[in-house]
C-alpha cells in the first residue's frame, strides 16, 4: 500500500517522468485491514480499498513489474529481480513490508496450517472456516484477535492460544487486555493465556495443536500470527542501515542518498517519540505520501500523531499516539462496561490513548474524545491524571 501511495503521489505532485512499481502480488496495492475482517468474512470486496483503481497505472504511465526483488544495489542503482532484467533507478523507495513471523515447532507445515498477510491467504482461511468447523488461533495480537472474532462470526470454535494473559497486552496493558479477553470469552472463545503451541500433529492436514502445558487442542484449520519481522533481506550488502527496519530520518531518507524507505519496515525519527516503527495502515498510507513528496524535493518533517483501530465483533477500538512504557493508565468511563477512554502517562507526559466504544475516531471526529486526547498528545501536555480520569472535565479544556 505505501508504495502504491507513493506512485499516486508523486503523479499528483506533478513528477511526469519514468515510474516503476516492483511488487510480487499479484493483486494492485491495496489496503489489508479487510483481510482479517470483513473481506475474509465474506461481507465486502477489496475494491473500496485498492489505493488507486487498475486502470490508473497504465492511464498514468506507472509501469508494474510484478516480481520479487532480490538485491538493491546502490552503487549501479539496479534492483535485481527473482525473474527478469534488473531495474535502473535514479531515486528509490523502500516499501517491502513485512514478512509473517513464522512457527518453528514440528507439524507447522502440515497443510490447514494458516498465516494472514495476502489475499489468497485470507482466501484459504475462509475455504475452511466452515460453520461447526474447530479453530486454534495461535497468537492474540492485533491480527490474531480480529481472526479470532471474525471465525467466530463464521460460526467457527476457536480455541486461542497466547503466551501473555490476555490479548494485546502487550501493546494495551493489562486492564485494555483483560477487558478484550472478556468481549472475547463472551463470545465464545477459548482463552488458554501464557502458554504456547509446540507442535502440530495430523496425517493428510492439522488435526491438533499441542500446548507447552499439555493441552490437546482437536481442529480442523490453525491460524498462526506471531508477528511480522521487516522485509529487508534485499538490502543485504547495500550499505542501507538497518536496525529494527531500515532507518530513515525525519524525511524518510535512509543513509545512503536516493534511497527512502516508508511503511511497516520504517524505523523513523519521529520528532515526539523519538525512533519508532509502526506496523499499522494508517502509517503505510500516510508515510508513503510523506516520503513520495521527500523524493522530489519539496518533503516536510513525517511528524503524523499515529492513530489506528481495530474491529472485533461489535466493539471499535480506536488508539493515538505511541508508548511502550508507562507508568500510569489512567481510566475516564468503566472498564466494566467496557466503555472508557484509557490514558498513557510517562513521566507525567500524556504519550498516547486508547478508546474502547467510545472517543470516536481522531481523525474523523475532530469534535471527539479521542482527537481530543490526541491534541492533548501532540503538545506534550502533562495533565492532571484526576482531570483525566473526571467525566465532568472537557478534555478540551483540560
Amino acid at each position: 500500500m505505501s508504495g502504491g501511495v507513493a506512485a499516486r503521489t508523486l503523479r499528483e505532485a506533478g513528477y511526469d517522468g519514468p515510474l516503476v512499481l516492483v511488487g510480487h502480488e499479484p493483486t494492485p496495492p491495496f489496503g489489508r485491514p479487510p483481510l482479517s475482517k470483513t473481506y475474509l468474512r465474506g461481507e465486502e470486496t477489496l475494491d473500496g480499498w485498492m489505493v488507486v483503481p487498475e486502470q490508473w497505472y497504465e492511464d498514468n504511465r506507472v509501469v508494474r513489474v510484478r516480481a520479487t526483488a532480490t538485491r538493491v544495489d546502490t552503487d549501479t542503482h539496479q534492483v535485481h529481480l527473482q525473474d527478469g532484467e534488473p531495474v535502473t533507478f535514479d531515486r528509490i523507495l523502500i516499501t517491502t513490508g513485512g514478512v509473517n513471523r513464522t512457527l518453528e515447532v514440528p507439524g507447522a507445515d502440515l497443510p490447514g496450517v494458516h498465516q494472514l498477510r495476502t489475499v489468497a491467504e485470507s482466501d484459504a482461511i475462509k475455504h475452511d472456516a466452515r460453520r461447526g468447523s474447530r479453530a486454534v488461533v495461535v497468537g492474540m495480537g492485533f491480527i490474531g484477535s480480529e481472526v479470532a472474532a471474525s471465525l467466530t462470526q463464521m460460526g467457527v470454535q476457536v480455541a486461542a492460544v497466547l503466551p501473555g494473559a490476555s490479548p494485546l497486552e502487550s501493546v494495551l496493558g493489562p486492564e485494555v487486555g483483560q477487558v478484550m479477553a472478556g468481549i472475547h470469552r463472551d463470545a465464545g472463545v477459548e482463552l488458554h493465556s501464557g502458554d504456547e503451541v509446540v507442535r502440530f500433529e495430523g496425517g493428510q492436514r492439522v488435526e491438533r495443536a499441542i500446548t507447552r502445558q499439555g493441552r490437546r487442542l482437536e481442529c480442523d484449520f490453525a491460524v498462526v500470527s506471531v508477528g511480522i519481522r521487516p522485509a529487508v533481506d534485499a538490502l543485504a550488502g547495500s550499505g542501507v542501515a538497518v536496525d529494527n527496519g531500515v532507518q530513515v530520518d525525519e524525511l524518510c531518507r535512509t543513509n545512503i542518498p536516493a534511497v527512502f524507505a516508508a511503511g511497516d519496515l520504517a524505523s523513523h525519527n519521529h520528532p515526539l517519540f523519538g525512533r519508532i516503527r509502526v506496523e499499522h495502515y494508517n502509517n503505510a498510507e500516510k508515510q508513503g505520501a510523506a516520503a513520495a513528496r521527500s523524493m522530489l524535493g519539496i518533503g516536510a518533517p513525517y511528524a503524523y500523531l499515529h492513530t489506528f483501530w481495530s474491529d472485533q465483533y461489535d466493539s471499535k477500538l480506536e488508539y493515538v499516539g505511541h508508548v511502550r512504557k508507562w507508568d500510569q493508565f489512567i481510566v475516564r468511563g468503566s472498564l466494566g462496561e467496557r466503555k472508557f477512554l484509557g490514558f498513557y502517562l510517562a513521566d507525567g507526559v500524556l504519550k498516547a490513548a486508547v478508546g474502547v466504544n467510545r472517543g470516536g475516531d481522531p481523525e474523523l471526529d475532530e469534535q471527539g474524545e479521542m482527537a481530543a486526547a490526541g491534541r492533548l498528545v501532540a503538545k506534550r501536555a502533562q495533565p492532571d491524571p484526576r482531570a483525566l480520569a473526571d467525566e465532568t472535565r472537557d478534555l478540551s479544556a483540560i
